[in-house]
């Protein structure tokens, strides 16, 4: 994996409190930013699908296809791309 630097300002408290979050999952403070990116990333994804979901009961369709297959249509129809 390549990496990149990004450089992100923080106050004191922020700073603190980031430590203490690293620190309690016992990694390196870069680490568990990572990990707090890759699970907000996976928690967004999962509301955006809940309001598919949503929308999909709305529409009141009669013949909806199996949970397999639809899944891989919502993934194809929303892509992680644009979380908006």
């Amino acid at each position: 994996m390549v990496t990149e630097r990004l450089e992100v300002r923080l106050d004191r408290e922020r700073r603190r409190k980031l430590s203490e979050l690293a620190q309690g999952r016992g990694v390196p403070v870069s680490e568990a930013v990572r990990q707090m990116i890759d699970e907000a990333y996976k928690e967004a994804l999962r509301e955006r699908r809940i309001r598919a979901a949503r929308e999909l009961a709305r529409l009141a369709v009669e013949d909806v296809p199996d949970p397999a297959t639809l899944s891989r249509q919502l993934e194809g129809t929303y892509e992680p791309a644009d979380l908006s």
